[in-house]
């Protein structure tokens, strides 16, 4: 199982490849397959980190049998969050 710190960094990458993939589009999602591929994250901390985020209501999952994410997308509220980070980059 990861730690909290990899637990945190795995949320943030997920959050990032969505809003990168959505371009604030919350019709627009990824499936989990292309998310465990191009992050490189075990499908047991990709499901672990759909759930939480989803909890959250930073995002939306569809889930296939085995507690795979097979299509993860934005909610608004989710959108607002990155939005608000990209603010501050800037």
């Amino acid at each position: 199982m990861a730690s909290l710190a990899e637990r945190k960094a795995y949320r943030e990458k997920i959050m990032q490849a969505l809003y990168e993939t959505a371009e604030g589009n919350r019709l627009l999602g990824v499936t989990g397959s292309k998310l465990r591929d191009d992050l490189g994250i075990p499908d047991a901390d990709i499901a672990a980190a759909c759930t939480y985020l989803e909890g959250e209501g930073l995002v939306t999952v569809d889930w296939a049998a085995g507690n795979t994410p097979a299509m993860v997308m934005l909610t608004h509220q989710g959108i607002r969050v990155m939005e608000a980070k990209e603010e501050e980059q800037d």
